[in-house]
């Protein structure tokens, strides 16, 4: 098992030869991790972090039972333009590879509102990755003239519930879901 300091310069070479906008980041842990825009070049890794989700993972994220990314999904889930539609992925080296742990979106569902999502990998929850992944969003957003962000999530989904109101999003129960849960950021 490699120490933080191991982890940290094993993966400082591999972070400096990632080229375009990024940014380093250390989780609770001490590890540093890589967050940047998602790009095209990233397809295959989406697709595998989705399938290394754990059934209760991906089912809170899609709100639905999800075991194969399709096609169709995947296109969706890439299909970013850093205004209307922004994706960070966070990346961390793992034996010589820089491996997809977190995602986080948003997508525009009116002229100053958008939509947004966090999801991170089962083992590297708890650490302060969603909410680096989230502000990194969350400050995309107000640049791209976005006055409010909000989420649809399961009402079970507790770690969601914590780091909503841990970011300032205010709660209220789906009128039209019983089993979700609203989360509302005015920006």
């Amino acid at each position: 098992m490699l120490t933080v300091k191991d982890h940290n310069d094993q993966a400082a070479a591999a972070y400096a030869a990632v080229s375009g906008r990024y940014w380093i980041e250390a989780l609770r842990d001490g590890r540093h991790i890589l967050i940047r825009p998602l790009a095209e070049k990233d397809r295959e890794r989406e697709y595998a972090f989705i399938k290394r989700l754990s059934p209760e993972s991906r089912h809170m994220r899609f709100l639905a039972q999800v075991s194969e990314p399709s096609t169709v999904m995947l296109d969706q889930l890439m299909d970013t333009d850093n205004k209307q539609r922004t994706a960070f992925i966070a990346l961390v080296h793992d034996n010589g590879q820089l491996i997809e742990i977190g995602i986080s979106r948003y997508a525009a569902t009116g002229d100053h509102q958008c939509e947004c999502a966090v999801t991170v990998a089962d083992e590297w929850q708890h650490l302060g990755l969603g909410t680096l992944l989230m502000e990194h969003l969350i400050k995309a957003a107000r640049h791209n003239g976005f006055r409010q962000m909000y989420s649809v999530d399961a009402s079970s989904n507790a770690a969601m519930r914590d780091l909503a109101k841990a970011l300032g999003f205010e709660t209220h129960n789906d009128p039209e879901d019983s089993r979700q849960v609203i989360h509302r950021l005015g920006l």
